[in-house]
Parts: structure tokens; C-alpha cells; sequence
């Protein structure tokens, strides 16, 4: 990612902010560079456990030209994938949390190295997002591949 595309991950991400520069203050302190930014501004998080989240994002990569913005968190144990605002109310997929309005997401700066939560997928400041009917095809297939394998 270069800076350039950084910088604009940084002011999509932060365009959710209710203080921005208090935001870019934080990601600069911090020893992580992670901030709190509400869901349902501009994006809404289906997060999957890893189990699923992982072979999801890859047959969803197989699927898009490019999937929206992916975070990983606890190790590679839960994926976050960032929707359009809205989804989370109308989600009603088992074994995933769906986040929405009144709720915080932690997210990481863009264009810095990995932490405790770190991008699978950056986000590329156009406000592209996953598309949830696609995203639901993606599971629904990672689920048939993994069972077609001898798993789950």
C-alpha cells in the first residue's frame, strides 16, 4: 500500500469518526495504532470465526476483484468483514455476530504493521465494501467446499 492509498484508507476510515482529529491523534500515539470508530456510520462488521471467516474470504477473493475491507482480530480467530450500513439488522446468519449501529469497532491504521487486530484486506478509501448477498454465497460455498474435503 503506498502512502498515498494509506492516507486515503485513513480519511474513509475516519470520515465515521465523531472527532476525527482526536482519532489521527490516537493512531499516532498508540504503541498498535488502534482507534474506536462506531459501526453503522459507514460500514456495518459481519464477524466469523476464523473456521468459517478464513475459507470465506477465500473463495470471496475468488469471486470479486476485489473484496472490501477484511479485519483479522485474536490471532486469526475471528474475521471482521466490512458491509454497507444496515446489514447488521437484517442479518440473520447463525454463528455470526453482526455489527451495526451503536456499536465500536476497533480498527487499526491502515497503512501500518499488524497488531493485535490487522487488516486481511485494507480498506482502499474508495468506500468499497463487501457485499453481503455475495458475502453469504461465499460462506454458503466455503461451508460445501469444507465439507466436500472431509472436514466440518
Amino acid at each position: 500500500m503506498t502512502e498515498f492509498q494509506a492516507r486515503a484508507a485513513a480519511e474513509w476510515l475516519l470520515s465515521a469518526a465523531p472527532d476525527p482529529a482526536e482519532c489521527r491523534r490516537q493512531w499516532g500515539r498508540g504503541p498498535h495504532g488502534m482507534v474506536l470508530l462506531p459501526a453503522g456510520v459507514r460500514w456495518d462488521v459481519l464477524i466469523l470465526p476464523g473456521a468459517l471467516g478464513h475459507p470465506t474470504l477465500e473463495v470471496l477473493s475468488r469471486c470479486a476483484d476485489r473484496p472490501g475491507p477484511v479485519l483479522s482480530g485474536s490471532g486469526g480467530a475471528r474475521l471482521g468483514f466490512f458491509v454497507p450500513p444496515g446489514t447488521a439488522s437484517r442479518w440473520l446468519g447463525t454463528g455470526v455476530r453482526a455489527v451495526g449501529r451503536g456499536a465500536w469497532i476497533v480498527v487499526p491504521h491502515p497503512g501500518r504493521a499488524a497488531g493485535v487486530v490487522s487488516w486481511l484486506v485494507r480498506p482502499d478509501g474508495s468506500g468499497t465494501l463487501n457485499d453481503p448477498g455475495l458475502l453469504e454465497l461465499a460462506m454458503h460455498e466455503a461451508v460445501a467446499e469444507e465439507r466436500r474435503s472431509g472436514g466440518w
